[in-house]
């Protein structure tokens, strides 16, 4: 038998809490509905009715969609989702990053950004491109915290747009890829997520960029998705959010690393109830991954599976559940994505 075919039955008997609905409405603030991710230029959800019908199922009375980038692919999200069902999206928009290869790129970027408001986006997505790929005209990289970027973070401030920044990626894939690598099997299916290359900032250099951008810029909103881009330290996280009161994370694709370290992920919550967001980047939506996340966060139930994947791509691991406060849940689910979006204040 092959190690990659080896699928061993714990024999460990728990108990199992199915949550297929939320206990509290439920703002998804970290989705991927548009279409430049799917490569071949189709939505990413064929039926928007039937994704309201899932959603309406599960308790999610709305999403944040992160994939609005700018101009006429930003009206055409607006028009699909924010328009046409007021209340049940709100549209971020990005900045386009090739405009780096241009000296001045800050200014044109937040004049980019300043359009985009206008038009109706309701934030800021800002890739991991920006420290891991996008260039400037000298061919040199261009990290979240390069002071040229000043004028965008300025913008966002001024025109009331929160900032979800992802950064680096996970840590493991800033390590070989080899018998010791947790995330093994997961950099093997996709090798281009490999960043174990002098090419690449280390990650340490990437994540104290995000550090330095949030520091230097106070009057700006700033979401570190995927718990803080670095789950696998929630000291450094807790200490980012002990330090920066505009500093926030949201949990989206990281059940994996905060399920399996529950106590401290709780401890977290329950000191910064306010800063905490929720969120899947599940694409397109599922509602398996909304009972997953709904079964992580309301109930006590141990080892269970944190993907349906098999085997689980993103570790051969289970986690424990939160089973937080009612008080706390609220806030996470809905009310800590409502006060730092205006647009979702009306809904």
């Amino acid at each position: 038998m092959r190690l990659a075919d080896y699928r061993p039955i714990a024999q460990v008997v728990t108990e199992v809490h199915e949550v297929a609905r939320a206990a509290h409405p439920v703002v998804d603030a970290h989705t991927h509905l548009g279409r430049w991710l799917t490569g071949d230029g189709r939505w990413m959800v064929p039926s928007v009715g039937d994704l309201l019908a899932m959603l309406d199922a599960a308790g999610v009375t709305a999403m944040v969609n992160l994939d609005g980038r700018w101009g006429g692919e930003l009206e055409a999200n607006l028009d699909r989702y924010d328009r046409a069902h007021p209340g049940r999206f709100v549209t971020f928009c990005h900045v386009d990053l090739t405009e780096l290869k241009v000296p001045g790129f800050g200014e044109r970027m937040a004049a980019s950004l300043a359009a985009s408001a206008r038009a109706g986006a309701a934030g800021l997505k800002v890739w991991k491109d920006l420290g891991l790929h996008a260039r400037d005209h000298r061919d040199e990289l261009v990290l979240p915290d390069d002071v040229r970027l000043a004028p965008v973070w300025r913008a966002a401030a001024e025109l009331g747009l929160p900032v979800w920044i992802h950064t680096a990626d996970p840590v493991a894939f800033f390590e070989p890829a080899d018998q010791r690598n947790e995330r093994f099997e997961q950099l093997v299916a996709h090798p281009e997520w490999s960043f174990a290359d002098p090419r690449f900032p280390r990650f340490e250099r990437l994540i104290a960029a995000l550090e330095g951008l949030v520091a230097a810029n106070p009057d700006t909103t700033f979401v570190g998705v995927h718990a803080g881009c670095y789950p696998e330290n929630l000291g450094w996280v807790g200490r980012m959010l002990d330090t920066y009161p505009n500093f926030h994370i949201d949990i989206a694709a990281r059940l994996a690393e905060l399920g399996r370290v529950p106590r401290a992920t709780r401890a977290l919550i329950l000191r910064h109830p306010d800063r905490v967001l929720f969120g899947t980047d599940d694409f397109p939506p599922a509602a398996d991954t909304y009972a997953t996340h709904f079964r992580f966060l309301e109930t006590a139930d141990e080892a269970f599976p944190h993907s349906a994947e098999d085997p689980p791509l993103m570790g051969r691991w289970t986690i424990s559940g939160l089973d937080l406060p009612a008080a706390e849940l609220r806030a996470l689910y809905r009310d800590n994505a409502v006060r730092l979006i205006p647009k979702l204040h009306a809904y």
